[in-house]
């Protein structure tokens, strides 16, 4: 096996152990993308999809979906309802991030295993991600299924992360 490249993060990320492919974890899984979490989401990527936004602009139109998001957040807050997610067994944070790979501070994995996991990610739009790795060793982690989407996300941020670090280095 090559060498796994890591860029140092900080991100945080609850996670269990997936033994038995827990079903619980997999509707979660299937519920978090951001289609299923707001309907606005969904209809501005069917319209998108149509070609119906093409005299738009799509930065403003980003932007004014991101602010209902936070109407309906604030809306949610005021009635008392909020999504809750599955209560996971363990957390840790993240201290190195691959575009497949990501490493913790702690020995907290058992190799060869498999784990369902959330993670809070800092982009624009604010989102928590759902992904499913297998552990190569007590700390680092292969991710093995993100919904597309999210690995989009998660590549920009490795990406960004890369761009940080490479700074740095330069100063």
């Amino acid at each position: 096996m090559s060498e796994i490249r890591l860029i140092p993060a900080d991100l945080t990320i609850d996670f269990e152990l997936d033994k038995h492919k827990n079903e619980r974890f997999f509707k979660e899984f299937t519920s978090i993308t951001n289609n299923e979490e707001d309907q606005l989401g969904a209809w501005l990527k069917r319209a998108k999809a149509r070609g119906e936004t093409k005299e738009s602009d799509q930065v403003l139109l980003t932007l004014l979906v991101e602010l209902h998001r936070k109407f309906d957040e604030l809306s949610a807050t005021i009635r008392q309802e909020s999504r809750e997610f599955l209560k996971l067994n363990d957390n840790d944070k993240i201290s190195g991030i691959g575009f497949e790979y990501f490493c913790i501070e702690n020995d907290k994995f058992i190799k060869d295993e498999f784990y369902y996991a959330r993670i809070a990610m800092p982009v624009f739009p604010k989102r928590t991600i759902a992904i499913y790795f297998k552990s190569i060793d007590e700390k680092t982690a292969h991710i093995v299924n993100m919904h597309l989407d999210d690995e989009e996300s998660w590549n920009s941020y490795v990406t960004a992360r890369e761009r940080v670090m490479i700074r740095q280095l330069r100063e």
